[in-house]
């Protein structure tokens, strides 16, 4: 490790250090975005089972003990339904919207990272062209030992970039389609507890 970082000079730092941040932020995306955690089997199963107002406040219980978005949704839905079906629908979109913020909590961190990399190799490989072009002045173009540092400098930067590039964004691709499948997972159970909850009233 300690001889890439010579070979590839100081542009090499930061490629390592945002590589150890995508890593960090991809495992806990990967965590906190489990479908266990995010739609958990017991509440789907309640939702889908709601009648009376018994279930509603097994609901309620259900939610308390939870830490989610959808959970904290649901208790926001059921706080508020004095309002009326449109009024309530309004609502919970606007506090839908704090929950889907919640989801993609670190993936800009990710894309961020995916778009920079590259361009930090890039910048890397103009380094490792000034060190090569500086030797050719200072030397002449038969030195070709202190040539090919410049050169692997160059080379290994942007390899490091694109190496850390192409995974990392893969990876926001992937996570960024899971948040928004779970985004429209959670709209469709809130819509249904809505209606479930003007019905019981009507």
């Amino acid at each position: 490790m300690y001889e890439l970082l010579k070979t590839g000079g100081y542009m090499m730092i930061p490629l390592l250090l945002t590589s150890v941040i995508g890593l960090a932020i991809i495992i806990e995306r990967f965590i906190m975005l489990r479908k266990n955690r995010i739609l958990p089997s017991k509440l789907i199963n309640t939702i889908s089972r709601l009648k009376n107002k018994e279930d509603f406040q097994n609901l309620r219980n259900i939610c308390v003990s939870q830490n989610s978005p959808l959970p904290k949704l649901i208790i926001e839905c059921l706080d508020n339904g004095e309002l009326s079906r449109e009024e309530l629908k309004e609502y919970m979109e606007d506090q839908g919207r704090h929950g889907a913020r919640e989801l993609q909590r670190g993936l800009g961190a990710l894309e961020a990272i995916g778009g920079t990399a590259p361009l930090m190799g890039l910048l890397g490989t103009i380094f490792g062209m000034i060190k090569v072009f500086q030797t050719i002045s200072e030397m002449g173009v038969g030195q070709t030992k202190a040539l090919s540092g410049g050169i692997s400098e160059a080379l290994l930067t942007t390899a490091t970039g694109l190496i850390i590039a192409i995974p990392v964004l893969l990876i926001y691709f992937y996570l960024n389609s899971r948040v928004e499948d779970f985004i429209l997972q959670i709209e469709k159970h809130l819509i249904l507890i809505i209606h479930r909850m003007k019905a019981l009233k009507e």
